[in-house]
């Protein structure tokens, strides 16, 4: 029976409280934590590169210090509606259509990645229009700093319990306490080492050791193309989410497939266009308008 007794307690689930601490009634989740260490670092990240001015077309950089500090609140609402409009649009929306007041209870499912990544992008686009940043670089300074909310977002989703993979007779298979008795892959670490590790230094060595931000648009066509191969390869070890599981057979074609696909797609066609404006600098770049 698919050698079933291979997939019984191989590493027993950390018992990690997925409250960090608490302060009165007030319970600080490491969820939220981990939210809050990914905006943080990218921010101090981000005004690094900015700061460096080696590192951008002409020497300088498009975006200031206060640049950042103003398009925090942006990328915030960015992320958080589209994350929610996203995960209902894509993964949940019959239940919320039944019962509407779903919509607005984040514990039920939670969020997308893809829908966040859609907020923020038109998050990105209006702020840079506003404030007359060039579209593609202030797509790639945020591109650049990504990979650092989805390494501890991913932490947090294994410290929760959650998104967990596949069954697995592998040894280091965890059984997850929501999981049934069975080892699973836990997905979550494999996506915060590929989405999180492995793409921030990819796109760390093409912003220092090829000084990809002076080819506007390049880091960010990385980036989409990167996380959609990333999360393609994963989703062969991830559980599909139970409310739409397989989409074709019985273990093939998930949700999360489909909607990386696209992404690679957009990434590669970014990256020529990147790099054939590089190529022909009298090609007009796309500025923001005040």
């Amino acid at each position: 029976m698919y050698q079933a007794l291979h997939f019984f307690a191989l590493i027993p689930f950390p018992d990690i409280d997925p409250v960090a601490f608490a302060i009165g009634p007030l319970a600080v989740h490491w969820y939220g934590l981990a939210y809050v260490a990914g905006i943080l670092l990218g921010w101090l990240y981000a005004r690094r590169l900015v700061s460096n001015g080696a590192l951008w077309k002409n020497n300088q950089s498009p975006i200031t210090h206060a640049h950042l500090d103003d398009f925090l609140v942006w990328v915030a609402a960015g992320v958080v509606i589209g994350g929610r409009l996203g995960y209902i649009l894509f993964y949940d929306l019959g239940a919320v259509i039944e019962s509407p007041i779903r919509a607005i209870e984040i514990w039920n499912g939670g969020m997308s990645f893809h829908g966040g990544f859609i907020g923020a992008t038109l998050a990105i686009i209006l702020f840079a229009r506003r404030n007359a940043i060039p579209v593609w670089s202030m797509l790639d300074i945020i591109a650049a700093v990504v990979p650092i909310g989805l390494f501890f977002g991913r932490i947090a989703n294994f410290v929760n319990g959650e998104l967990w993979g596949r069954l697995s007779s592998m040894p280091w298979a965890i059984v997850f306490p929501t999981g049934g008795p069975f080892a699973r892959h836990p997905s979550q670490l494999y996506e915060a080492g590929l989405e999180g590790i492995l793409l921030l230094l990819v796109l760390a060595v093409m912003i220092y050791g090829f000084k990809a931000l002076k080819t506007p648009g390049l880091v960010s066509s990385t980036f989409v193309f990167g996380y959609g191969l990333c999360r393609i390869f994963v989703e062969f070890f991830r559980e599909p989410d139970k409310q739409l599981g397989y989409l074709l057979g019985t273990d093939w074609l998930t949700m999360g497939m489909i909607l990386s696909t696209p992404m690679l797609l957009i990434g590669i066609a970014a990256i020529m266009r990147a790099r054939l404006a590089a190529r022909h600098p009298s090609l007009p770049e796309v500025e923001g308008s005040a």
